[in-house]
């Protein structure tokens, strides 16, 4: 019988991410790898992928992964292959305004896939922030209902980008930047920041995607908001694609 695909999923080892300011980083990554196998190939797989998952894991980044892929292919005669790692990424932030200095945890993912035709290499970062709603503002007189919101941007780079990069464009697209510790002073600050910067999660899309559409080094890319309400049991969402973009603005 012939397989679509074999491959191992939620294997979890240690990896080494580069940071912007010249570190590496240690975190934990969830690897997802599989590839599409000849009829005539009968021997396991499992030790293939392991042996070299383990071989790259002491230096993983983007650039690497057409490397892997390839190795993986040859290795199993295979016609297709792709790979997954998802894995946090922490980066210190400084408080507004007592400079209180914490780590925020980003869900990040590595995503690429190689076949006769060409390499593909995504970038993913989910991002947290706030956001006060604009209606709420508006027909109070005292305050207004804000929530944490979750942004997902995922990007096909023409060229390098750093993670952070990546991360601070979408927390500039939000009522408010999150941030794991605050003081009094900066409690304040970011209430009454969120509160001068009201926003729909359709405002939050498209502010996130007008800049990823004016970034030199992204390609296609994919935004998503998903606002956690605090006033209803529901979210409110967005989504915007580029390749929809595209058409529109051919169209006009």
């Amino acid at each position: 019988m012939k397989l679509h695909s074999v491959g191992i999923k939620h294997f979890t080892c240690p990896v080494s991410v580069r940071e912007q300011k010249g570190g590496v980083q240690q975190t934990v990554a969830e690897i997802n790898l599989q590839a599409s196998l000849p009829h005539r190939f009968k021997q396991s797989c499992l030790e293939t992928f392991t042996y070299i998952l383990a071989k790259y894991q002491q230096d993983m980044h983007t650039k690497i992964f057409p490397e892997l892929l390839t190795e993986v292919q040859s290795n199993l005669q295979a016609k297709q292959a792709e790979m997954e790692m998802q894995f946090p990424y922490f980066i210190a932030k400084k408080a507004p305004v007592t400079g209180t200095e914490s780590l925020m945890e980003y869900n990040c993912s590595f995503i690429g896939s190689i076949d006769d035709q060409e390499h593909q290499l995504f970038l993913k970062v989910s991002v947290p922030l706030t956001t006060l709603c604009p209606c709420s503002k508006e027909i109070s007189t005292q305050g207004a209902h804000n929530q944490r919101a979750e942004v997902i941007l995922m990007i096909k780079p023409l060229g390098f980008i750093w993670l952070e990069e990546l991360i601070s464009m979408v927390e500039s697209c939000g009522s408010c930047e999150l941030y794991a510790l605050l003081k009094r002073p900066d409690e304040k600050f970011v209430t009454e920041e969120a509160y001068a910067n009201p926003m729909f999660v359709e405002d939050v899309v498209r502010k996130v995607a007008q800049k990823a559409k004016n970034h030199k080094m992204i390609g296609w890319f994919s935004v998503s908001v998903e606002s956690f309400e605090s006033i209803h049991k529901h979210s409110a969402y967005a989504y915007v694609d580029s390749t929809d973009l595209d058409r529109k603005f051919t169209k006009e």
